[in-house]
């Protein structure tokens, strides 16, 4: 190996070509590579790997793209086609074969083989083609990907710990070949998208949510690792399925449960001490005690909750900016109180606490409903997470004089609702009755189906623009096409996408180092895209800027968290001046462009 690196810089030397500075660093990026910087401030990747191993490893391997140089160092000469090509040509090649594969699965199947194959050339295709590929990478698709993950699974990816390994924690996260980790997304596996317990199969929701932290919000694939804690299933199915790959048990629960997510914890504060961790799709049953119990010990959040919050802060905000109103003149109702009901309804009332509305007066315009109606003080089977959106006693009568529960018509017609929020997955949930009693009251109703995926959601934009006589502010959770209309126009409908906040958000809070995810930094991410999307679409009737601007919205996404990271006094980088901080994001900020490639230095790595 020494002699591969001896005959690479006597080339070099020859060649006039700049010599690469020896380096010194705590930790190293993976036990096979470094990326450095030389003198002038150009990114390389040192690796202590050559052959076919150099091809076999997707965060080096370049394919046809290596240079005829990194061939001979590398040992890769006769085994690739001798002519080198472009990123740009292996993307178009990509696209091609992408463009004809008949079903989304198998096009999710195929890029997934590509990031298993070459990463550099896979983010450079997700960028080159963000909005189309984000059905296929995440929902909806996803989750079928998760569903039929026993029965389509080829690479691993991250870390999976179950009952078995979990007592080897320290160990397995110490032997992880990425080594300088920042951000983890972790899921049980519990509530996925709107299909519940998938068993093991959630891992492909933890993979997505982190292709989606590199391609929207700039977080170098190399510090992130997805994860699932295997907990079992309460699913006989799978169980029973010979092809399952998870553990054969009942899912834990109670005191089993939270002492193996405490043991997942403590080895990744010991391990990966910056790290950032992503709850996701834990079910209701847990996910808040998930989260109270470890945000304050390591950095952390959970998207559903938090995150499902800020994005619809994001559109309700862009919906009042851009009709002269403000947060606090809408009565809104939310159908649906799992995680994500529960952090709307939060973020909400937060946000007209900031224009000044007490607690009381804030809940009191912001109206929730469960399976069995609207939540309020002293109602029968109703979780100890709801109080916090319940109304009072003498408010639920006026709605239902017969003194029954009130439904989501009688809260609409009885709070004069001008915002409907769809979360509980019901499909069809709004129908054209509920619609248009939203619509009379209010010149300009705020309707948002977000329930995920498309099969449950609660309306089809075409028939709200119907119904409300393209009155209505629409914005759904899953990807639709614009709705045509009659005089050859359209109305754009947006999607509330949490990706719109949550790889900003993680990218913001790795460059400051913060040491934890408050409150007013994700209700600043929200604030960000709603900021972005009324300066640069202001047409009245797009509450999201277009998925393909996902990029770009990241990026502001991040700036505006970490500085509110610095204001709320949880930032430990040195510099903390706003140019320093607004700097830092945009330096940090990872690009799919190919390093240069080079053997690891003798002795390097400490």
């Amino acid at each position: 190996f020494f002699s591969i690196f001896t005959m690479f810089s006597s080339s070099m030397k020859q060649s006039g070509k700049r010599a690469l500075q020896t380096c010194i660093r705590p930790i190293a990026t993976s036990a096979y590579f470094d990326m450095l910087k030389d003198d002038e401030g150009n990114k390389y990747m040192e690796v202590s790997v050559n052959g076919v191993a150099a091809l076999r490893l997707p965060q080096v391997n370049k394919g046809a793209a290596f240079t005829l140089e990194e061939r001979k160092a590398l040992h890769l000469s006769g085994l690739l086609p001798p002519t080198v090509k472009t990123m740009e040509q292996q993307v178009e090649r990509c696209y091609g074969a992408y463009s004809q594969i008949p079903t989304n699965i198998e096009k999710y199947q195929y890029l997934r083989h590509l990031q298993e194959r070459n990463e550099h050339l896979y983010y450079a295709f997700l960028a080159a083609h963000l909005a189309e590929v984000m059905p296929v990478i995440y929902t909806p698709t996803v989750g079928e990907a998760c569903r039929k993950y026993s029965y389509m699974f080829n690479f691993p990816r991250g870390l999976s710990f179950s009952v078995d390994n979990i007592s080897n924690a320290d160990q397995i996260v110490g032997e992880y070949h990425l080594q300088d980790i920042r951000m983890i997304v972790v899921t049980d596996s519990s509530a996925i998208l709107g299909i519940g317990d998938q068993g093991y199969g959630g891992m492909g929701i933890p993979i997505g949510k982190l292709a989606l932290y590199t391609a929207a919000g700039g977080v170098s694939p190399f510090q992130t690792c997805p994860i699932t804690l295997d907990v079992g299933t309460g699913r006989e199915d799978l169980l029973n399925d010979p092809m399952y790959l998870g553990v054969k048990m009942p899912r834990l629960k109670g005191k089993p449960y939270m002492e193996m997510m405490e043991k997942f914890v403590q080895a990744v504060k010991r391990n990966w001490p910056k790290a950032i961790i992503q709850w996701e799709d834990y079910s209701k049953d847990v996910a808040f005690e998930v989260l109270h119990r470890f945000r304050d010990e390591i950095s952390s959040f959970n998207d559903d909750i938090q995150g499902t919050g800020a994005v619809t802060l994001a559109g309700v905000i862009a919906a009042c900016q851009k009709t002269g109103q403000k947060l606090s003149d809408q009565m809104i109702v939310i159908s649906g109180a799992g995680a994500g009901g529960a952090g709307v309804a939060w973020v909400l009332r937060e946000g007209m606490i900031r224009e000044g509305l007490t607690p009381e007066q804030a809940c009191a315009r912001v109206m929730v409903l469960d399976s069995t109606g609207l939540l309020y003080h002293g109602r029968e089977r109703m979780e100890a997470y709801k109080l916090d959106s319940a109304q009072t006693p003498e408010l639920a009568k006026s709605f239902a004089p017969d003194g029954g529960v009130p439904d989501l018509l009688q809260t609409i017609k009885g709070s004069k609702a001008t915002c409907l929020i769809g979360l509980g997955g019901i499909s069809g949930q709004f129908t054209e009755e509920i619609v248009k009693a939203v619509a009379a009251n209010c010149d300009t109703p705020i309707i948002l189906p977000l329930s995920n995926p498309n099969a449950n959601v609660e309306a089809f934009p075409e028939d709200i623009v119907k119904w409300t006589d393209n009155r209505a502010l629409i914005a759904c959770g899953s990807p639709f096409d614009d709705v045509p209309l009659p005089d050859g126009g359209s109305v754009p409908i947006g999607q509330g996408n949490n990706a719109f906040v949550f790889p900003g958000l993680g990218a913001g809070a790795i460059v400051v180092g913060a040491t934890k995810i408050t409150d007013n930094m994700m209700m600043e991410g929200g604030y960000a895209v709603a900021e972005y999307c009324c300066q640069h679409w202001p047409e009245l009737k797009r509450l999201y800027p277009p998925v393909s601007e996902m990029r770009v919205v990241g990026k502001e996404v991040a700036k505006r968290v970490a500085l509110q990271a610095v204001k709320d006094g949880v930032a430990t980088i040195s510099d903390q001046s706003d140019e320093a901080v607004i700097a830092a994001v945009e330096e940090s900020f990872w690009e799919p462009v190919y390093p240069t490639v080079v053997p690891r230095k003798f002795g390097c790595v400490l």
